[in-house]
């Protein structure tokens, strides 16, 4: 008879843990939208930029980073660009996130 050590339990728990948060994918038909609202103006809304010294994500600019990275530095701001911490959720920014890189040519 095989017993199992305690340590699978917690291990069954880490890996919900882990998982758990594909739960909520990103939506890039409501990420398009927030984009629309919010980030057009300045990136325009093929992704190529309006303003200068913005990225362009038609070209891919500044999307190789992860996705934690990115809805912190939308949260934060950049250069010229406001922090949106308190106006965009962060389900939001990561559904205008996945939106963002369906615009690269």
């Amino acid at each position: 008879m095989h017993v199992w050590p305690k340590t699978v339990p917690t291990l069954g728990i880490m890996l919900i843990a882990v998982v758990a948060p594909c739960a909520d994918a990103a939506d890039i038909f409501r990420g398009q939208t927030v984009y629309e609202t919010h980030c057009a103006s300045c990136h325009g809304t093929d992704g190529g930029p309006l303003m200068p010294g913005t990225p362009d994500f038609a070209m891919g600019d500044g999307l190789e980073k992860p996705d934690f990275q990115l809805i912190r530095t939308v949260k934060a701001g950049s250069n010229l660009m406001p922090g949106y911490d308190s106006i965009i959720s962060d389900q939001e920014i990561l559904d205008a996130i996945a939106y963002i890189r369906t615009l690269r040519r």
